[in-house]
């Protein structure tokens, strides 16, 4: 870890706890501040405050007043998801009080190189791609990932060497708070319209996103999606090296797909159809993966293998096993219409789809397209159960078989498949009129395909 001195004797609030706000402030004390912790949760029912309390931090808890600012500080460290529009981070903004985010403390004390990835889709698949490539057949060092993917960043910070290289996948959220974050890689998989509840304008949300390439250099590399006209033109704002990708051809001067075939600048990678992970949207993930293993050297027979072996991220079009003939996969994820539609779209083969679960008001006439061109059966469970069966007997599916929830509907589905046939767990909804989080409801998911077919989960 670099022992900077930026913090020594600074009076910081680190503003909302859970993984990232506690490791920040662990790392704040290493590094010589004054810390005072601030967390909405009560302290009885707060392991982590409890935690720190008793390591001797200042701890507050409970609801977090403007005039708990009135402490005089130097610095804010704010947990990505609190707002910039609650009151107290609104009187931090009329104070000129710097805000920033665990990300960026992190990135100040790695002795690793930086790579960084962002976007609205794809930020976690990519990540875990380049990290496999970065990290086979490696000879020294290691390459690790953290960050938005659910380790924080500034625990993986203190640990990494400079023989180490870290990818970090980043959110908006906690680019909004980063003023001198420099990957020497980073990545931007796609910007659609996200999260403009919390950055209030599309543009606002844009300008987040390409805080990861602010303060890039000449001699850094910003590989970019090409494949729309909008990001190829936000590459123009980059110092960096400008590095493309592309699943429709556009460019052939890094990544991109010809005819089936994968290349890096004229150099045939692999056939499209053999990367393991279904979808184009993870062809595409994978042409980013490319890119940057190529710009760090990464043979094609590591790239290949990796392609060749990752069966996706856990909860997200996740291969899970094949049985009977028939492939199971896990999308837990796709807790909206748009995740599901996708993970359809990704498959040739007939789809028995296991749907369902909270109700946030909406029907589903958006999905009768995907429900038409790729459902041959439908076990649905949950709060929306009988809006998606009104919409599946729209789109012409003739099996709608109703259950408790995705454990239930496992052998269900079984018995309405055939060899060949993929049965998908991709909900189209959140979890929570069932499960406490998306990650339970595949888990259950897979312990029931386990206990149906005998076999094991592949990993």
């Amino acid at each position: 870890m670099k022992q900077i001195t930026t913090y020594a004797n600074q009076r910081v609030l680190v503003l909302g706890l859970a993984k990232s706000g506690f490791n920040a402030a662990k790392l704040l004390k290493r590094l010589g501040a004054q810390v005072t912790v601030s967390d909405v949760q009560p302290l009885a029912q707060n392991t982590e405050a409890q935690e720190l309390q008793q390591a001797g931090f200042t701890v507050v808890t409970g609801e977090q007043k403007p005039e708990l600012l009135d402490a005089g500080y130097d610095l804010m460290v704010k947990n990505p998801g609190i707002p910039y529009d609650v009151p107290i981070v609104k009187r931090a903004l009329d104070l000129k009080l710097p805000i920033i985010t665990e990300m960026e403390l992190a990135s100040e004390v790695a002795e690793a190189e930086l790579v960084a990835v962002t976007g609205s889709n794809g930020k976690t698949t990519t990540t875990t791609m380049i990290q496999k490539m970065l990290d086979h057949d490696r000879t020294a060092g290691h390459a690790v990932y953290a960050g938005n993917i659910g380790i924080p960043a500034s625990q993986v910070a203190q640990q990494v060497t400079a023989e180490d290289t870290l990818v970090l996948e980043v959110s908006s959220f906690m680019l909004v708070g980063t003023t001198t974050f420099h990957p020497h890689i980073a990545v931007l998989t796609n910007i659609f319209s996200n999260h403009l509840d919390y950055h209030k304008t599309r543009a606002n949300y844009v300008a987040a996103k390409m805080k990861i390439t602010a303060n890039q250099t000449p001699s850094d590399y910003f590989v970019v999606n090409f494949d729309n006209p909008e990001w190829r033109e936000l590459s123009t704002q980059s110092k960096a090296q400008v590095v493309p990708f592309s699943r429709q051809n556009v460019t052939q001067d890094g990544a991109y797909e010809d005819q089936g075939i994968l290349y890096f600048r004229g150099e045939a990678i692999m056939p499209a159809d053999e990367v393991k992970v279904p979808g184009d949207h993870n062809i595409e993930n994978a042409l980013a993966a490319i890119a940057v293993a190529k710009i760090k050297g990464v043979s094609t027979g590591s790239i290949v293998a990796v392609l060749r072996a990752f069966g996706g991220v856990r909860h997200r079009t996740q291969f899970v096993l094949e049985a009977d003939g028939r492939q199971y996969y896990n999308d837990s994820k796709a807790t909206d219409m748009e995740a599901t539609e996708m993970a359809l779209k990704g498959f040739k083969a007939p789809v028995v789809l296991l749907a369902g679960g909270l109700d946030r008001g909406y029907t589903f006439e958006k999905m009768i397209p995907a429900f038409k061109d790729h459902v041959k059966a439908i076990v649905l469970f949950g709060e929306t159960a009988k809006l998606l069966a009104e919409t599946a007997k729209q789109a012409g599916i003739k099996t709608i078989k109703m259950t408790e929830n995705p454990e239930t509907g496992v052998p269900v589905a079984y018995e309405l498949s055939a060899p060949g046939d993929i049965i998908l767990l991709s909900p189209a909804n959140a979890s929570w009129d069932q499960y406490p989080n998306f990650e339970v409801r595949g888990d259950k998911f897979i312990k029931a395909v386990e206990k149906l077919t005998g076999k094991q989960e592949e990993v």
